[in-house]
């Protein structure tokens, strides 16, 4: 991701009872200021690079857009306005800005703060169908592929990841964030941009936790099978269900946890 993503702080560091100075590595946090036009619709945390992905990445898991096309145009950040992105849309296209309420800010820990209402973080959508197969012995190969694509991780050890795999257990793409949540939207936004949409042969893998909004956003990119290597919570074990998505839980070494679908997993 390059040098961007992190800079140098000077540290005391502790061991048992003696303080020396030493030089740190900490990962980068600013705000992006998401536009469309000129009207700001979000405020996010994030780790700067691949803003173009995190962007459009929002737009569609956020059901703003729905399709590549839908975009005619991005403005990406400039040394005048460093943290702001603005996206044409193609003419036509009506959202509900009320619903989409997160002007006012979103924290890289959570996408949902800026929420303004319960019914404002359901997306309206149709179960997921897929044909995706997956072992178990593939699945347990992933977080180390994972792993070694984690550049700034390496460096900082401060940065989610987000990864998306073929049936056959291929590294597709891979992006970081400060942001869970973050890091899912550059990767959904790298595939929409590339024209990879719908994602119904992949599988996503996070390094956290599988929370509600990380299930709904690999709902709207239509991916079959999420995979966590911590926990997932109550909600998206819900989502999963309700969806007919296949939810994997604390992947790590040769063991899981299969707490929806465990159809799609051959033993």
């Amino acid at each position: 991701m390059g040098d961007s993503t992190y800079l140098s702080a000077r540290i005391a560091r502790a061991n048992h009872a003696k303080l020396t100075q030493d030089d740190d590595r900490v990962a980068i946090e600013e705000p992006l200021e998401i536009r469309i036009g000129k009207s700001p619709i979000a405020v996010t945390m994030r780790t700067p690079g691949h803003d173009a992905e995190l962007a459009a990445g929002f737009l569609l898991t956020e059901g703003v857009i729905r399709r590549t096309a839908d975009i005619v145009s991005i403005s990406e950040p400039t040394r005048r306005r460093q943290n702001v992105i603005s996206l044409k849309l193609r003419a036509g296209i009506r959202f509900n800005r009320d619903r989409l309420n997160r002007y006012f800010h979103t924290s890289s820990s959570c996408g949902l703060c800026g929420k303004t209402t319960l019914e404002s973080i359901h997306v309206h959508t149709k179960p997921v169908s897929s044909e995706l197969k997956c072992s178990l012995r593939l699945l347990y190969t992933l977080p180390a592929k994972l792993r070694e694509e984690q550049e700034t991780f390496d460096e900082t050890g401060g940065l989610h990841a987000a990864a998306l795999f073929g049936a056959d257990g291929e590294l597709v793409l891979v992006r970081e964030d400060v942001g869970r949540h973050n890091a899912v939207d550059k990767v959904i936004g790298a595939a929409l941009l590339q024209r990879k949409l719908p994602l119904d042969r992949r599988v996503l893998l996070v390094s956290g936790r599988a929370s509600f909004e990380i299930m709904q956003k690999a709902l709207v990119a239509r991916i079959p099978l999420v995979a966590a290597v911590s926990a997932p919570s109550s909600l998206a074990v819900a989502l999963a269900r309700k969806f007919k998505m296949t939810l994997v839980g604390f992947l790590r070494g040769e063991n899981c946890n299969i707490y929806a679908g465990a159809e799609r997993i051959d033993a």
